[in-house]
C-alpha cells in the first residue's frame, strides 16, 4: 500500500496514533488473508471474508487520512 508515494512520507505519518495504528492492522489482516489463500492458515469462508472486509476498511481509511494529512 502507498507504492506510488515517497517512503519517507509514508514513515512521517506513522507519527499519527491512528494512522500508525490502521497500518499495522491492515499489514497485519494482509498477511493472514495470504496466509488463508495459501492454506497455511486456516480459517472458514466467512471469516476470511470478514478479514478482506476489514482490510479494504483499513485501506480506505488510511487512504482519506493520508490524504488528510499529507495536505
Amino acid at each position: 500500500m502507498f507504492e506510488g508515494q515517497p517512503q519517507a512520507e509514508v514513515e512521517a505519518l506513522m507519527t499519527h496514533p491512528e494512522f500508525k495504528q490502521l497500518y499495522q492492522r491492515h499489514k497485519q489482516l494482509d498477511k493472514q488473508v495470504l496466509d488463508a489463500e495459501l492454506g497455511v492458515l486456516a480459517v472458514d469462508d466467512t471469516t476470511l471474508s470478514q478479514m478482506k472486509r476489514e482490510k479494504l476498511a483499513a485501506k480506505d481509511r488510511l487512504t482519506r487520512l493520508y490524504d488528510v494529512l499529507h495536505h
